[in-house]
């Protein structure tokens, strides 16, 4: 009886071993296909510096970001956002964001995540600030709109409304819906 039960213990063995083997050869093609696919077909660049000029090559604004990430749909994704006009410009505004987009396909920049525009010669000449939650900025025609909630200081006196378009270049500003203010003398 022991040569048999050695015999069966043999068999098993092998029989557990060829199973492992196979198993793991499986598993490594698998692997090997998987790694072959490219993890992605963009870019990203950590503080980045993006340019906007004029047809003349002229500096119109900068953006200046934590972190920019080139998306599969040829979108650049941005964090911790900055956007400033040139001097030359002579638009006294900056715009922060927490997040931005530049879809190719859209015109201008899509600005999300506590967004801020401020200006020292705002509106009426008066320090302004702009605050919503949504924004898409043309910063080559200098136009900002939303169809958020937006919280406007001008100096003393602040409003709130619903929508907004706001010429920065001009220094004009339309509000949409839902209009509220605080107006000190």
């Amino acid at each position: 009886m022991q040569t048999r039960n050695l015999i069966i213990l043999a068999v098993l063995a092998i029989a557990a071993f060829g199973s492992w083997h196979l198993a793991r050869t499986n598993n490594v093609d698998e692997e090997l296909e998987v790694s072959r696919e490219p993890i992605s077909r963009g870019y990203y660049i950590k503080s980045a510096r993006i340019f906007g000029t004029d047809p003349a090559g002229n500096l119109v604004y900068e953006i200046i970001a934590d972190r920019a990430v080139q998306l599969e749909d040829e979108t650049v994704a941005f964090s911790d956002v900055n956007i400033r006009y040139a001097p030359d410009s002579q638009v006294p505004w900056t715009v922060d964001a927490d997040e931005a987009l530049i879809d190719p396909r859209k015109p201008g920049i899509q600005l999300s995540g506590h967004v801020r525009a401020i200006s020292s010669e705002g509106f009426q000449g008066s320090d302004t600030e702009i605050r919503t939650e949504y924004m898409e900025l043309d910063p080559e025609s200098y136009i900002a709109r939303t169809d958020q909630r937006v919280q406007i200081r001008i100096g003393a006196r602040s409003l709130t409304a619903t929508g907004m378009l706001a010429s920065l270049q001009e220094n004009q500003l339309e509000l949409k819906s839902n209009i509220s203010g605080k107006f000190l003398p």
